[in-house]
């Protein structure tokens, strides 16, 4: 239970980057169908499942299909955390289920310099992508603030052993408070990374390679 209720904790929110920064160049979005019904939108921390087709944008080849190539089944992955190129966190958001977009993104925000199997370095990429499902994902905005009672962008021992206490007791699990004050240490032990006794905003990131 101990291993799963962690990774079901601390699989981290949202990507947070701090400090000044050049400006990015922007992705270019064309709204292809966008559903009459819309119930929700995509944003950070969503689990989105989607279908695509990559195309180059220099030569019109298509390098990959989430359609036509490998087992033709949509792929989730989860938005704005970087588990895929940047221009996929920036052009996905606020779409609906059932909504396509096209997608023109500079190498900047694709795979730049170095390109990646079928497409070249410094290729700009063009993507018509379909949204299939959104979920709530454990590393949304919500869940750190769930977490955070007191509001102040950190995680006490105390909040985050409250947040233990409701997780088991709504899984069914009696609450324990020295099972629970041994997980928060081992917690802490691992994300309170500069050792001032609470959790930051940006300790709870979760770190990916950017791809």
């Amino acid at each position: 239970m101990i291993p799963e209720l962690w990774t079901c904790i601390f699989s981290v929110f949202f990507f947070y980057v701090h400090g000044a920064k050049l400006p990015e160049p922007e992705v270019k979005i064309e709204v292809l169908y966008k559903p009459f019904l819309c119930h929700r939108k995509s944003k950070y921390g969503d689990i989105l499942l989607v279908h695509y087709d990559g195309f180059l944008e220099s030569n019109g080849t298509m390098f990959h299909s989430s359609r036509h190539q490998g087992d033709k089944n949509p792929v989730w992955f989860t938005l704005g955390i970087r588990e895929v190129i940047k221009g996929w966190d920036k052009g996905l958001q606020n779409m609906c289920a059932g909504e396509k977009r096209k997608l023109t993104i500079p190498p900047a925000l694709a795979y730049g310099k170095e390109g990646k199997g079928k497409i070249p370095p410094e290729s700009t990429l063009i993507f018509d992508i379909e949204i299939i499902e959104i979920r709530n994902g454990p590393r949304s905005h919500e869940s750190f603030q769930e977490m955070d009672l007191n509001d102040d962008w950190k995680l006490s021992k105390a909040e985050v052993k409250e947040y233990l206490r409701k997780e088991f007791e709504k899984h069914g699990y009696a609450a324990n408070d020295t099972h629970h004050e041994v997980m928060v240490e081992d917690i802490f032990q691992k994300e309170d990374e500069d050792k001032d006794g609470f959790i930051s905003s940006r300790e709870f990131t979760y770190q990916h390679d950017e791809l």
